[in-house]
């Protein structure tokens, strides 16, 4: 049975608070979001929550467990820190979505804006769209798999996160450079491809990384830094 939570007559905090209180396996469903913020943060139990509708900022933030499907667009910051379960967004997505993520996986349907999984310590994050300037900055581990196109500086400072992108790529950031595609990689897309419902195979995609050339201080360019 689906337990249904209406924002037109339920305030945020007690949506929230009713969330985060439930620990079995339940099902939840939020009408009428009215693009409000911080919408179903901090989930820690294994249920879904399906939020009908279009969220504002933070939606899903620190998630851990649960599964979160929104049916429109999100605001900046959707999954921000989250450590485990599943997000799944039907529209677009704001400016860095899933940042700083640790774990689980973050599917957004549409395009993400700027900064998309930046400093991500972790988490997969999948965009079936095209994706803004200076996503994957400091991306320290994790997966960021693209379908379409990425902007300027993609993964500027990039530590050991794999960047997958099948489209065109603006320009690379610092020390971010093209790698070789091997076995491991190609099963990795295969993978998640399918579990994300993405019209896409893995040999469209080229590979990028880091070039580990901002690991140690070089006196030798010191100009650079």
């Amino acid at each position: 049975m689906t337990e249904i939570l209406d924002m037109s007559q339920v305030e945020l905090r007690q949506v929230n608070a009713t969330l985060q209180a439930a620990k079995g396996q339940d099902e939840w469903q939020i009408d009428n979001p009215r693009g409000s913020h911080a919408v179903a943060v901090g989930l820690n139990a294994p249920i879904s929550v399906t939020v009908n509708g279009s969220t504002g900022y933070y939606c899903a933030g620190m998630n851990q467990q649960a599964s979160v499907h929104v049916t429109g667009s999100v605001g900046p910051g959707v999954g921000e820190n989250m450590m485990s379960g599943e997000i799944t967004v039907d529209g677009d997505a704001s400016q860095y979505a899933g940042a700083t993520g640790r774990g689980g996986l973050l599917n957004i349907k549409g395009n993400a804006s700027s900064r998309c999984g930046i400093s991500m310590k972790g988490i997969d994050i999948v965009v079936h769209g095209n994706i803004g300037h200076m996503s994957a900055f400091m991306a320290q581990k994790g997966n960021l798999v693209v379908l379409g196109d990425a902007g300027d500086a993609l993964g500027d400072s990039i530590y050991e996160a794999r960047l997958f992108v099948r489209g065109s790529v603006k320009s690379l950031g610092t020390d971010c450079i093209e790698k070789e595609m091997r076995d491991e990689h190609l099963s990795f897309l295969a993978d998640i491809l399918t579990r994300t419902g993405a019209n896409a195979t893995p040999d469209q995609f080229r590979r990028y990384g880091s070039a580990r050339k901002l690991y140690n201080f070089n006196i030798d360019h010191a100009d650079a830094y």
